[in-house]
């Protein structure tokens, strides 16, 4: 009996050999041939599953914003059963800085993306912000029923929090990634804004 092909599964082995490739070697790097040699497949399957480059690129991008949103939720589940609107911030936040080497990969390669689209009119016609806007609004309005239920100051303007908070996140990532500063240092930084919203976390 032949065996079944998981097409979906296979799309998403190559996309991460193209993040491998992008990670080591920056973005332009990251042509059929390489993600083919990464992936260990022939460039005719590259070229089957996707029928050009920026095809390619742009689902790589979106398996980035996937594996992502994985890594947050495994952050917040490790928070228990329960978790607080602050333990789905600093999940969320803390994922931001480059800790080990398949989150700086992300952080890296994201930027490249980030950059390539200020230039790639094909890669800025994409719909690049709807993920990051979800995400922005997702937490604008946990914020905004922590404080309706009393559990963080009256006076906040949750949208302006979030979007201060994920920026600074964002910022000190990249401070992590050309060694400006350490992963620990960046998140006592995280640490100190959220302190400044929720109070200083019990226990620590």
């Amino acid at each position: 009996m032949p065996k079944r092909v998981d097409h979906e599964e296979r799309r998403r082995q190559i996309a991460d050999a193209l993040v491998r490739v992008a990670a080591a070697h920056g973005l332009h790097a990251a042509g059929m041939r390489e993600v083919a040699a990464e992936a260990g497949v022939s460039v005719r399957l590259v070229q089957y599953y996707f029928e050009s480059k920026d095809r390619l690129f742009f689902y790589a991008y979106e398996r980035l914003g996937e594996q992502l949103g994985e890594r947050i939720q495994a952050r917040i589940r490790a928070a228990g059963s329960r978790p607080s609107v602050r333990d789905i911030l600093e999940a969320t936040l803390y994922e931001g800085l480059p800790t080990d080497r398949a989150s700086r990969d992300l952080h890296l390669v994201y930027t490249a993306y980030a950059t390539l689209a200020l230039t790639d009119r094909t890669l800025a016609a994409q719909a690049f912000t709807d993920g990051p806007d979800a995400l922005e609004n997702h937490l604008v309005g946990r914020l905004r029923a922590a404080q309706d239920a009393g559990e963080v100051p009256a006076g906040l303007d949750p949208a302006a929090e979030i979007a201060g908070l994920l920026a600074i996140s964002a910022g000190l990532g990249t401070s992590v990634l050309v060694g400006q500063r350490s992963a620990e240092a960046a998140g006592r930084v995280v640490t100190y804004h959220l302190d400044r919203i929720f109070g200083p976390k019990e226990g620590r």
